[in-house]
């Protein structure tokens, strides 16, 4: 980012706060930054603290008519070399998905045809939303990159899909997509999420896995330049645009998805957490509570070994890397997995600690290949994680 000029937008969501330190971080970077604001969003925070941090006037629908021999919101559209929407509130995607220009922040974007990064924040309901989905796929396919929200505590008290990027991942999402792409021209097929195996039409038989890790493995590698396949099985995560995404339910749809779409991968990351076991059979009705026994006695077999179906098939140009969420005795467990499987890496994650378990937003994980241990990291964000596996798997790519 060093000398690069970025335009901040700051738009109106409480998520505004966040944009004040991403503009020092940018900074830091070496960039230098102008800042523009829409009415609603110095509801939030002054143009004071902006101006003060950016050492520039602060743009606003003021600057419509306080401008000189210069019209401004061309001039600043020609400035830029980046734009970045931080805050991106529902409603300001909406309009400029459709081209709307009613206030300054909007029309200088609209003149502005430099690289734009949008990091929405909003609610999860309204992100989910059909409108908001349509908007994001016009942006995306017009090569505006989207900088997906993430899962945690929002305004309204709980938790859900719908938090602003952190501004650090902002700053590395965007430094990545800045920098040569050495990953273009190749095909990665990525798993994520947990599958499930159905007892009855109401209950079933899963996992803790959310999805976080291989998501943002798929995310990194496509910012990379590869052509990305992400498999997700029951993840409630947010789509990640500019890939190729198959939704899975079972073990055995899994399966079927991984064998038609190796033989056109050079690389299998296999971040989903696959059932071990499934239902002998499985029952067309609930299963009631018996009044004779307070026991309830289910018949499992194994599920499919995807890895060793893997293993009969790849060729000798294709890599394969596995995940271990071990809870004791977890290098040697990896180890034997590794080995067993036939893979060419194993990540391995040790669940036990609740702190990086399935579900949290952080993890720590040791890289292994036959030579032994490749990289231990510390508990660092998945979406850092994930940037240091693409990066490992890059090296043996090469």
């Amino acid at each position: 980012m060093k000398h690069q000029k970025i335009v901040l937008y700051v738009t109106g969501s409480i998520a505004a706060y966040k944009a004040v330190y991403l503009l020092r971080l940018f900074q830091k970077q070496g960039a230098e930054v102008r800042v523009v604001m829409t009415p609603f969003a110095e509801k939030f925070v002054s143009k004071l603290t902006f101006a003060s941090l950016c050492k520039h006037r602060v743009y606003s629908d003021s600057s419509f008519s306080d401008h000189g021999e210069n019209i401004d919101h061309i001039e600043l559209a020609k400035w830029a070399d980046i734009s970045v929407i931080a805050p991106a509130s529902a409603d300001f995607i909406a309009k400029m998905a459709q081209g709307i220009a009613d206030n300054f922040a909007l029309t200088t974007l609209l003149a502005t045809e430099t690289p734009k990064y949008v990091v929405p924040a909003m609610n999860d309901v309204m992100w989910n939303n059909f409108a908001t989905k349509k908007n994001i796929e016009t942006l995306a396919t017009n090569h505006i990159t989207i900088l997906n929200p993430g899962y945690g505590m929002l305004a309204e008290g709980y938790a859900a899909q719908g938090r602003m990027m952190e501004p650090e991942e902002i700053v590395n999402a965007i430094n990545i997509s800045l920098q040569d792409k050495p990953l273009t021209g190749k095909h990665f097929l990525i798993t994520a999420g947990g599958t499930i195996e159905d007892l009855d039409p109401v209950r079933y038989i899963s996992n803790r896995s959310s999805g976080k890790m291989g998501y943002a493995l798929a995310q990194v590698a496509a910012q990379q330049g590869a052509d990305v396949t992400l498999i997700s099985a029951n993840s409630h995560l947010a789509d990640p645009q500019n890939m190729k995404i198959i939704k899975v339910k079972t073990s055995d749809e899994l399966k079927d998805a991984i064998m038609q779409q190796l033989p056109a991968n050079d690389v299998l990351v296999m971040a989903a957490a696959v059932s071990d076991f499934k239902p002998v059979a499985v029952a067309t009705q609930k299963i009631k509570k018996s009044e004779n026994s307070d026991e309830l006695v289910l018949h499992l077999k194994k599920t499919a070994d995807i890895l060793k179906l893997v293993a009969n098939v790849i060729r000798a140009n294709q890599l394969i890397v596995g995940f271990a969420a071990e809870t004791n005795n977890v290098q040697k467990n990896a180890e034997n997995k590794l080995n067993k499987k036939h893979l060419d890496m194993i990540v391995l994650n040790d669940v036990s600690n609740q702190k990086i378990g399935f579900g949290s937003d952080d993890n720590q994980v040791t890289l292994i290949n036959k030579t032994g241990i490749i990289r231990q990291t510390g508990i660092e964000s998945k979406q850092q994680i994930a940037q240091e596996i693409i990066q490992v798997i890059e090296d043996q790519l090469n």
